[in-house]
């Protein structure tokens, strides 16, 4: 059954207001957090296969504190502290949390310190650099991801400019239909000038890659006793250094799982795989 999309709420976490969107269901839960840069809209494909069964929660992670990126941006240990805050003000408990890259790095960050109390922890491309990269202090233009995200373009005269311009560009060739029309709706905002730009400025998301580097997740993956697949894109560029086999053997109920054919989007590629994956994961729950 399609579900229409909720409208964006607030949550108090201390000291800031997190959005997020709820779909309310049934008693059992599940959380949604997306990826650096990107929005909790794009999850909805996903989340109306579980909805109304479950309730669901998808927080919005972009500039909901105020963070400068040539500061050390919005540090990733301040994200999963406030998602802890988030789920107990929420009474989400005993749940099943997916995250994606930042998502779900954040997640592990959360489950390990902040009393984030999933059942199963589903964790897409998580973002485990190598440990020594957690000992430095990158500039902006140092950080491979940074220097190019605060560069992004973040200006068109009409909303047909805008989809122009997605159209035109690889990054969103292999992007499903229905999640790229989302993020054409959600992910760009239209100015009282009449023009479009990106929701999530190209300043937050090089604050979101900055933050990253604080906290070393490496030695909080003993530390998370529920079952968590850690799942990884065959064509993922992140394949070379980041160690996810290294992740799951530290994990004391890890499992290890790859996507034929993805990248590191494979939400957006592949939301109908992931969804049943989903679905095997929390099968084995039960």
């Amino acid at each position: 059954m399609k579900r229409d999309i909720p409208e964006l709420k607030l949550q108090d976490v201390g000291g800031a207001e997190l959005p997020y969107l709820h779909y309310p269901g049934g008693e059992k839960q599940m959380l949604f957090c997306h990826a650096t840069g990107f929005l909790p809209w794009l999850w909805h494909p996903i989340i109306e296969e579980f909805s109304p069964e479950y309730s669901i929660w998808a927080p919005y992670i972009c500039n909901y504190r105020s963070c400068d990126p040539h500061e050390g941006g919005l540090k990733w240990n301040i994200i999963a502290e406030d998602l802890g805050a988030f789920c107990r003000a929420q009474k989400i408990e005993n749940h099943v949390q997916v995250g994606h890259s930042m998502g779900a790095t954040v997640s592990t960050i959360a489950a390990s310190l902040f009393g984030v109390r999933p059942r199963g922890l589903f964790l897409i491309e998580p973002i485990f650099l190598p440990e020594e990269f957690y000992s430095l202090t990158p500039s902006v233009e140092g950080h491979p991801l940074a220097s190019k995200s605060i560069k992004r373009l973040n200006y068109w005269q009409s909303e047909e400019d805008a989809h122009a311009y997605l159209k035109s560009r690889s990054f969103f060739t292999t992007w499903d239909e229905e999640i790229l029309h989302l993020y054409k709706r959600f992910g760009m905002e239209k100015m009282p000038e009449g023009d479009m730009r990106l929701a999530c400025s190209p300043e937050s998301e090089a604050a979101m890659f900055m933050g990253g580097w604080c906290c070393n997740p490496w030695p909080l993956l003993e530390k998370i006793g529920c079952p968590v697949l850690v799942l990884e894109g065959e064509k993922s560029p992140n394949v070379d250094f980041v160690d996810l086999h290294r992740a799951v053997s530290l994990l004391p109920r890890g499992e290890f799982g790859s996507v034929a054919d993805a990248g590191h989007l494979i939400p957006m590629e592949k939301p109908r795989e992931i969804t049943l994956l989903i679905k095997d994961f929390m099968a084995k729950l039960a």
